[in-house]
């Protein structure tokens, strides 16, 4: 089993050349019998990670998924590949399901996707005890850490697989995991023996924005009319407000459907199906909405309201964009947000070191909205990642008035110090302001030269400072543990009068900017002939997801589109040098494709 193996199944199955970056190592990991753990982008390929070396591999392959719809999709695309997968789950029918298992205990199909509830009942793992089982597949794997914000009690049962099938490599994926929730999935799924590979969490092609709520029905309205021919997801924080917010775009004209877990179901999959397969819808939706959606040319993601931590933002941004093209991440917050989001956790029914953790987690999603520096800056570097100022974003392109902090910064990074980088944001504005709390007074804190030095400062100005210099990178915040601040590299020479630091006193920011007018990333390459035949290859496309009934991107990507209207293949041997032609789909589309391309003039 060599990489050598790996790549033919990836052209002659998937008809790629190439793997992407990232995923030719962990498939190389799971080849070798190894446990891996891949943290990847959205629309970076952590499917082919594990599907490719199920296929290599003898024995079945069980794949574990949270949603019925996301292990439909990818048993769907995966048949049009020519890949017998199959898969039980509630939507379908005890003798569909019967059917399922008994082609996959029979050894026909390699790959059985399941749910984790469904998974980890004793009748099921003693019968596939009994099955030469040959690799596990753990898709969302986040859900499986406490010390993730999105966990999910279904997923805690997973850490018993090591147990039960010993030997079997197990492959866990998901896009969004921060160092601690990392560590907590290597340990509970292959207890820290496997090798954890982290791709680059930057979206380069994602326009980032945040503006302060004014009159968010206007703001929203406004956004979504400078788009009317694009497909975005609107999220709410409300189940009404979405119905409010999908009401108002719809009476202004806009193609707009709500989405959230109050909704009979079969509305909501009728709303869902609308969205994957018809041009220029906006979904309105809770946060119910997205998790393995997988719709590549979804042009914007907007948030009227903030989201709960940085893991859920740029999980949700990362809906946008999935096909590479420029797409946007706009989001609205205001201080009653702020307010909500700490009722919600306060709410929680969880131990008191899970809500300071997300209380934490809060604080840099509050300190990005507020960042006087470059977005993508701020973002990445909450997952451990450096780069430059993108470009790309509301305050690289639109720098906000800053003012000088280099007084206010040398105040704070002082009491930091002088109380040993090992109290909370709250304690260290109580000692600039001057208070005399039990705190302050059992640790004679009221005896340092920084007691009172900020008295003239406002309480709420300070935390937005604390967060500000968190977001550029002067302060540390210890979200693993009591949420502590300490002194970074940059912050260390910043308190040693190396550097400044200038902040945004003012939050409020202009208005959204007009939509981008550059082509789809498919599209910038071709000429007008080209584009002409693009678009014609699109209806072609569509006509066969609804007879298929699957989504138009799981026939062929835009990308798969655009390569023959630039090659204009005319015999099968030529459509089969088309990106994301592979076997299966030469056989069944083949000569569909071709006669829609000699139709309109191809050669």
């Amino acid at each position: 089993m060599t990489i050598a193996a790996a790549r033919e199944v990836l052209k002659t199955t998937f008809g790629y050349e190439s793997f992407r970056p990232g995923q030719e190592q962990v498939v190389a990991t799971l080849l070798e019998g190894g446990h891996a753990l891949a943290v990847m982008p959205t629309g970076a390929g952590k499917s082919l990670c594990f599907q490719i070396p199920a296929l290599i591999r003898d024995g079945l392959t069980i794949v574990v998924s949270p949603l019925v719809a996301l292990m439909e999709d990818q048993v769907a695309a995966l048949r049009l590949a020519g890949v017998a997968a199959e898969a039980i789950n509630s939507s379908r029918s005890y003798e569909d399901n019967a059917d399922s298992w008994r082609r996959a205990a029979a050894g026909t199909a390699p790959l059985l996707y399941m749910a984790p509830e469904r998974l980890m009942t004793e009748r099921m793992l003693t019968a596939l005890s009994r099955l030469p089982v040959n690799l596990i597949a753990i898709d969302e794997a986040h859900c499986i850490s406490r010390w993730g914000p999105a966990f999910r009690p279904e997923y805690e049962a997973l850490s018993q697989l090591k147990d039960r099938f010993p030997g079997v490599p197990i492959a866990a994926l998901t896009a969004t995991a921060d160092g601690s929730t990392q560590e907590d999935i290597a340990s509970q799924l292959f207890a820290g023996r496997g090798r954890v590979f982290v791709s680059s969490f930057d979206r380069p092609n994602i326009h980032m924005t945040v503006e302060m709520r004014r009159s968010w029905k206007q703001q929203l309205l406004t956004y979504v009319q400078a788009r009317a021919d694009q497909s975005g997801i609107v999220y709410c924080l409300s189940r009404k407000k979405t119905e409010e917010a999908a009401a108002y775009l719809s009476d202004h004209g806009i193609d707009a459907l709500p989405y959230h877990a109050g909704m009979d179901k079969a509305r909501r999959a009728a709303h869902q199906d609308q969205f994957m397969t018809r041009p220029n819808v906006i979904m309105v939706a809770t946060i119910a909405f997205g998790m393995g959606i997988d719709k590549p040319d979804v042009r914007f993601v907007y948030h009227t309201d903030l989201p709960g931590n940085m893991e859920a933002y740029y999980q949700e941004l990362g809906r946008a964009g999935r096909d590479g093209a420029p797409a946007e991440a706009f989001m609205l917050y205001g201080f009653d947000d702020i307010r909500m989001r700490r009722m919600f956790i306060d709410q929680e029914d969880s131990e008191s070191d899970h809500k300071r953790r997300e209380h934490k987690r809060l604080d840099t999603l509050i300190a990005f909205c507020e960042s006087p520096t470059c977005r993508r800056q701020v973002l990445l570097a909450y997952f451990g990642e450096r780069t430059e100022p993108c470009g790309n974003c509301d305050i690289c392109l639109n720098p906000p008035d800053l003012a000088d902090g280099s007084e206010v910064a040398g105040m704070l990074l002082a009491a930091v110090r002088e109380t040993g980088q090992m109290f909370g944001q709250a304690h260290l504005i109580d000692i600039l302001r001057g208070g005399d709390t039990e705190k302050i007074r059992n640790a004679r804190h009221n005896t340092l030269a920084v007691h009172g030095v900020g008295k003239d400062i406002d309480r709420n100005e300070w935390r937005s400072i604390v967060r500000q210099m968190v977001a550029s990178g002067y302060l540390r915040l210890d979200i693993k543990g009591f949420g502590g601040l300490s002194l970074t590299e940059a912050g260390a020479a910043l308190a040693e009068g190396r550097g400044e630091f200038r902040y945004r006193r003012d939050t409020v920011r202009g208005a959204a900017r007009p939509a981008s007018k550059k082509p789809a990333a498919a599209l910038a390459d071709l000429d007008e002939t080209e584009a002409h035949l693009f678009n014609a290859l699109k209806e072609v496309r569509l006509d066969l997801a609804r007879q298929q009934g699957v989504p138009p991107y799981v026939i062929f990507p835009d990308k798969a589109l655009a390569d023959m209207a630039k090659k204009k293949p005319a015999t099968q041997a030529e459509f089969a040098e088309v990106h994301g032609v592979g076997a299966a789909k030469l056989r069944k589309f083949g000569d569909i494709f071709l006669a829609a391309i000699a139709g309109e003039g191809g050669s």
